[in-house]
């Protein structure tokens, strides 16, 4: 009777939705304020139930109801409570209801937290919100129900959560994913909301910025979560390969970037408009993609979940119908939308502009090679393979101008400015940066090609380039504390953002191109060398958990004769579905990482193992940290936030 209870919960949730989508915009045609003010209750509602239902899938799941088709095949009895809970999102049609919880408290909270928004543009926005909460539930009551039941005959034991996402990273990494995902819908909602009035003005592009700051920082703070979550667990010390399911995350956020900084010319200047309305739409657009990407069917991959085409063709329906909507009411009012502002070539304007193409170029070529194999496989044109050379490369050529501009972008001011004040500033970092990273590269590796010496020098080069003009803003003020306290969280959130991105440029070209690893065969006691580090092989000890059995290898790590750590490897076996897995070893350090797999075990008491040194890896999740944490600070700015309601306010009035 309980998973009757919530599927009856996800279908009031779904009439509620149909209002919504209903009552807010035909009141906003009409005039009708009633029907307008009806829309905040009804989104509270449906995320009342959508919630309760989700609850109802958690409850079952943590007392093994294995009557429901859905708790058999992602959890068992064994299963510890906390990947119990895991395991209500770790397959697909609870990762579909998760995405709903999402959706509907998205839209919740723009219902109550949008109260000085004029009616006629709230209601179109929660319009639009309730007819994406409609497609799916819809989706999820069709094809997708959690709390399908298998009685009269059902397992006496569940199939167990797949053991790849035993791991705490998968705890917090898809909800934090789908937080980034479905916010976009807001920013979407914004985007054809003001598409529908006619206007897009500055105060559009104000009130949608905070929401789009959120669910970029969750977006790029489940992105940065997933790359550890791989290194971490896959066991063969990658932190990312390119696959199709990472490109379908890293699509949007590229777009969600260029839209960020859209945005603030948008408000600011009055420029771009027509430009950040099409990079809202594309930027949701891409996470439908994604969804249908990792739902159809059509790919294998760890992180994929469906393989039923039926579901597919849904989404692909509900994707050209979203996309060639808003495409269409986007067509028919772009010749409407006019541009403020006036700016000439040497102006931060056209700065932010170049970036923003230089994200969409980034973009294009991760849907073009993720895209292409699938087209030419479906078209019987047999397999073709993009790789991981082809992205590697490609966006060694991008991140050239891209990391320039980006040191160069806060030091411009808005229209127009004189060049030669600031090339000497420029001048002076360019050759920092090169020494700096001569003395680095060549002071500590005997080998440093083109590439990486380039890589580190734009990791540099932000770096100064940054701090440049940070004191540059400090010293502009009578007292270095008035400065700093004059810039406000908006400047330190940027500062913060791009020293971020410094270091996973940094992270990325110095792990890349210095890790090196080693396949050894070991008995007790054997001495591996790697580096400057020897690895002593200890022996392989029993080990017993609560749902695997298995061993763990010990390792003491030894420099210059000193114990530097001992690692424990394990090769677990999972008791219900037999699967192996390797849990990786890992010594980290801000400088380098000390990664262990254990393998098979050979003949005369030997082990497999593969050992790894990988330095600076940590720095790119350091990086990709700064970078979410400098969106939720944003947020955090009372300027910010005041300067929102002033706009609003005065948008009414």
């Amino acid at each position: 009777m309980i998973p009757e209870i919530g599927y009856f919960a996800l279908v009031l949730a779904m009439a509620l939705s149909l209002l919504l989508c209903i009552f807010p915009l035909w009141g906003a045609y009409s005039g009708n304020l009633r029907l307008m003010r009806a829309a905040p209750s009804l989104a509270l509602g449906q995320c009342l139930f959508v919630i309760f239902s989700f609850c109802i899938l958690i409850y079952i799941t943590l007392t093994d109801d294995f009557t429901v088709s859905y708790v058999a095949q992602n959890s068992s009895s064994t299963l510890p409570w906390y990947y119990k809970v895991t395991s209500t999102w770790g397959g697909h049609e609870g990762a579909i209801l998760l995405w709903l919880v999402m959706q509907s408290t998205w839209t919740a909270l723009v219902a109550m937290m949008s109260k000085s928004l004029p009616w006629v543009l709230r209601a179109r926005v929660l319009g639009v919100l309730g007819f994406l909460g409609v497609g799916f539930m819809l989706y999820t009551l069709w094809m997708s129900s959690p709390f399908e039941r298998l009685l009269p005959y059902y397992p006496v034991e569940g199939r167990d959560l797949n053991p790849l996402l035993q791991d705490p990273g998968m705890i917090i990494h898809p909800p934090l994913l789908y937080m980034g995902y479905v916010g976009l819908s807001v920013s979407f909602a914004f985007a054809i909301a003001a598409l529908m009035t006619g206007k897009l003005d500055n105060t559009w592009a104000k009130w949608s910025r905070p929401w789009t700051m959120a669910a970029w920082a969750f977006l790029s703070l489940g992105i940065t979560i997933g790359s550890w979550w791989a290194y971490s667990e896959l066991g063969w010390g990658g932190w990312w390969f390119w696959d199709p399911v990472e490109n379908a995350s890293l699509m949007p956020w590229l777009v969600a970037t260029a839209l960020l900084h859209s945005l603030s010319v948008t408000e600011k200047r009055g420029v771009f408009k027509s430009w950040t309305v099409l990079l809202a739409i594309t930027a949701f657009s891409l996470c439908l993609l994604g969804t249908f990407i990792v739902r159809s069917g059509i790919i294998v991959s760890v992180h994929a979940f469906a393989t039923d085409p039926d579901r597919g063709l849904y989404i692909l329906a509900f994707l050209a119908l979203v996309v060639g909507g808003s495409l269409t009411l986007y067509a028919l009012r772009v010749s409407e939308v006019k541009s403020e502002g006036r700016y000439q070539f040497a102006s931060r304007e056209v700065s932010l502009w170049l970036n923003n193409i230089f994200l969409v170029v980034a973009m294009l070529i991760v849907l073009l090679g993720t895209l292409l194999p699938m087209i030419h496989k479906e078209l019987g044109l047999g397999a073709i393979s993009i790789g991981v050379p082809f992205f590697n490369k490609m966006f060694s050529i991008l991140i050239v101008p891209f990391a320039l501009l980006l040191g160069i972008g806060p030091m411009l001011r808005w229209k127009q400015n004189k060049l030669n004040t600031l090339f000497p500033k420029w001048t002076i970092n360019v050759v920092l940066a090169i020494i700096i990273t001569a003395a680095w590269l060549f002071g500590g590796y005997d080998h440093v090609a083109p590439l990486t010496f380039m890589g580190t020098a734009l990791a540099v080069w932000i770096f100064l380039a940054t701090a440049t003009d940070l004191l540059q803003k400090v010293a502009s003020q009578a007292t270095i504390p008035e400065g700093i306290k004059r810039l406000g969280l908006s400047y330190w959130a940027m500062v913060l953002g791009h020293i971020g991105l410094g270091f996973v440029i940094a992270g990325v070209t110095l792990t890349s191109a210095y890790s090196v690893e080693r396949s050894v065969s070991m008995k007790p006691g054997e001495i591996a060398t790697l580096n400057e580090y020897e690895y002593r092989f200890e022996g392989v000890n029993v080990i017993s958990g609560p749902n695997y059995s298995g061993h763990a290898g010990e390792v003491t790590v030894l420099k210059e004769g000193k114990k530097v750590v001992l690692l424990h490897a394990e090769k677990r076996r999972y008791n219900v579905g037999m699967q192996f897995m390797t849990e990786a070893a890992i010594d980290d350090g801000f400088f380098r990482d000390l990664y262990l797999a254990l393998g098979e075990e050979l003949n005369n008491g030997a082990w497999a193992l593969r050992i790894y040194h990988k330095p600076y890896v940590r720095w790119m999740w350091l990086g990709g940290l700064l970078i979410s944490f400098a969106g939720f600070i944003v947020l955090a700015d009372k300027r910010y936030r005041r300067s929102s309601r002033t706009r609003s306010s005065e948008a009414v009035a």
